[in-house]
């Protein structure tokens, strides 16, 4: 793990360059490819009005940019605030291709809180000793699953519990007495991660770029794909103090169980820190978990848009989804198993085609896609329970969710123990959506609604659907277009956990797609 790698990056940097632009700007970026495969960019959670062309999913919303040739994006966005982070959106190739967006208040906004005197960008991420694309496609080909991670890092920094030089240890300076933003990023492969500053205390301000109602903890538990806004006051005596990150699980088979360490350092301090003082959660801890994550609510602050949470008499989709790890046979020459694994939604293993989904259903090419996605399971049964003598059938196909302009969309996401069970981070993009309910074990379509929170659910574009139970989402379907949703542990997406989203265009231009780019790269069978 202390070995150096070669890694595809941009900007020779690792994390990538941070973008750092103001609440409803549009903005440009030419990428050029100068690896050896193709590649995308996606804009993670910018909402994109309109404006899928530029999303960036391989073979959803356009086809790779190839080697030697370059593609600029247009990112429009709108009302998002704060944090939010780009990443490639091909294979494993995120795990080195990553960065962060920041989002500052437009002229003449202010933040709801005092303004803080700094800031820092905190990304956590997954360490491989090799090159991501290849450690996939390796494993995908014999039909075995990936392998853990070699570590994990604070940006680009291993810390000091690896027996690492301690060179590859992350240090924020900070002055006494001041206060700081964190916009903290999980940019982890297949990792929830526990994140604390010791002795310090963290005023939760935002999430998934939208203001939510501030509260305190001595730490916090972030998704990969999420992004939360922290605040952190340098109050104590002045020293070193150890931040700390480590993975939590709810799976048969969690990650390994690591804790990789930066320095939270007081300006002009000089002095060691003690790896004995660090204290997080144990990595099962599911109690931190929840207490977490249940005390995430919405603000009613100007600075966010006004809550429009679509009520029980408004909702007129549906949608009931099963999350499952499967097996399918090994069919390559490559494999050393007889079943390889796979993932589905409604047992549904999805494939990507040849050419992009965006580009069929704009040009209406036959062939490429099926709008027949299902609305409930194929069956019912114990999800959560024992599954002794249950076998789930699981087929493959590119099968999309297919909604009208102004649709009231409630979408039921519900874990189930195929497979090692456990926690599934799920990412829409091209909207933000309201967190409405959560529960563990079976969802009750009679009686869980009515805990539903409709006052003030959060704004999320990533919710973690845990590992026995389910999540309820809502939104109305304004943004026309064609979206991914998936799962965000690249393992379970590489296999196939994922659909899209199609809204259907309104009744005029304004609700409709923009036009297709004519500098849309070009697909190898078009």
């Amino acid at each position: 793990m202390c070995n150096t790698s070669t890694l595809l990056v941009v900007n020779n940097s690792y994390p990538g360059p941070e973008i750092r632009v103001h609440r409803g700007d549009t903005v440009f970026v030419n990428v050029h490819n100068r690896g050896k495969y193709g590649f995308t960019i996606h804009w993670h959670g910018v909402k994109q009005p309109r404006n899928p062309w530029f999303d960036g999913p391989e073979f959803i919303t356009q086809c790779p940019i190839r080697p030697r040739t370059n593609f600029t994006y247009k990112i429009i966005l709108s009302e998002e605030i704060g944090t939010l982070w780009w990443h490639a959106h091909s294979d494993w190739t995120r795990g080195s291709v990553h960065g962060a967006i920041v989002i500052l208040p437009a002229e003449n906004e202010t933040y709801p809180f005092p303004t803080p005197d700094g800031e820092q960008t905190i990304i956590l991420e997954s360490w491989y000793n090799g090159n991501f694309k290849k450690i996939i496609d390796k494993a995908l080909a014999a039909g075995t699953p990936p392998p853990q991670p070699d570590a994990y890092a604070i940006n680009g920094h291993l810390g000091d519990t690896y027996g690492c030089p301690t060179d590859t240890i992350f240090r924020m300076e900070v002055d006494y007495e001041k206060t700081y933003l964190l916009r903290i990023i999980n940019a982890a492969m297949n990792e929830q991660q526990f994140f604390t500053i010791m002795n310090h205390t963290l005023t939760v301000v935002a999430v998934d770029a939208s203001y939510v109602r501030r509260f305190k903890s001595d730490y916090i538990l972030i998704s990969p794909g999420q992004t939360m806004d922290v605040l952190v006051s340098a109050n104590r005596n002045a020293g070193q103090y150890y931040m700390a990150t480590r993975p939590f699980s709810d799976s048969n088979v969690p990650p390994v169980d690591f804790i990789t360490t930066g320095i939270f350092q007081y300006t002009n301090f000089v002095g060691g820190s003690n790896a004995s003082l660090i204290t997080l959660p144990a990595m099962n801890n599911t109690d931190a978990m929840l207490n977490f994550i249940s005390r995430i609510r919405n603000t009613n602050v100007t600075q966010n848009p006004p809550i429009n949470v679509p009520a029980d008499t408004d909702i007129n989709r549906r949608v009931f989804i099963t999350l499952a790890v499967n097996d399918l046979p090994c069919k390559n020459s490559k494999c050393v198993v007889s079943d390889g694994f796979a993932a589905s939604l409604n047992n549904v293993s999805f494939v990507y085609p040849h050419i992009d989904v965006l580009q069929a259903y704009y040009r209406n090419i036959r062939g490429v896609f099926a709008e027949n996605f299902p609305f409930l399971p194929p069956e019912f049964y114990d999800f959560t329970g024992n599954l002794t003598g249950v076998v789930s059938a699981v087929e493959v196909g590119t099968r999309a969710i297919c909604v009208n302009y102004g649709d009231a969309v409630e979408i039921v996401l519900q874990s189930t123990q195929m497979g090692a069970g456990g926690s599934h981070p799920i990412h829409l993009h091209g909207y933000s959506f309201y967190w409405v309910g959560a529960g563990f074990g079976n969802f009750n379509g009679e009686t869980d609604p009515s805990t539903y929170n409709l006052v003030d659910p959060p704004l999320m574009n990533t919710i973690d659907v845990p590992g026995t139970g389910w999540v309820a989402i809502r939104f109305f379907a304004n943004n026309p277009g064609v979206w991914y949703m998936h799962c965000h542990f690249e393992r379970h997406a590489s296999w196939g956990m994922s659909t899209v989203l199609i809204v259907r265009n309104g009744s005029t231009i304004e609700t409709s797609i923009r036009p297709r780019p004519s500098t849309m790269p070009r697909c190898h069978r078009t």
